[in-house]
């Protein structure tokens, strides 16, 4: 008999995430997470087009075109119901990006704020109310 050690087989790794955000018009959206958050156009799929991505850095955000209302009335809102969470590394990275999307007339479902747990985060709505919430540390 030997004591050899098994081989234990490694853990799978999980290494990106991408949010799926239904929108009335891919065109128009494609425009706003451009123009107006920075993002780079990775594909439209279709004829017409149903189906994008938009990314920043390792943010992706894949759009998918829904012709009628998936949420009854103002719910996502009055829940504050999130399509996306995007983090940076650094408290000045998230005022950065605030900023910015301030100066490009982007429009906040929440400004920027410390958080109880210790985070500073901002929301942004966009042209179909998909909130997408940017987070950041309070302090580095």
């Amino acid at each position: 008999m030997t004591d050899e050690p098994r081989q234990a087989t490694p853990r799978p790794v999980l290494t990106s995430m991408e949010a799926q955000l239904f929108v009335a018009d891919i065109k128009k959206s494609c425009d706003f997470y451009t123009n107006k958050l920075g993002f780079a156009v990775e594909f439209i799929y279709g004829d017409p087009p149903y189906y994008g991505q938009v990314v920043r850095d390792n943010a992706r955000l894949n759009l998918r075109l829904v012709c009628e209302p998936l949420f009854v009335a103002d719910v996502r809102k009055r829940e504050h119901l999130l399509s996306a969470s995007i983090t940076v590394a650094t408290s000045n990275e998230i005022k950065q990006l605030f900023l910015s999307y301030q100066a490009a007339g982007v429009s906040f479902d929440q400004a920027l704020k410390k958080e109880p747990w210790g985070a500073r985060t901002f929301i942004v709505s966009d042209p179909d109310e998909n909130l997408i919430l940017f987070a950041g540390p309070a302090a580095d």
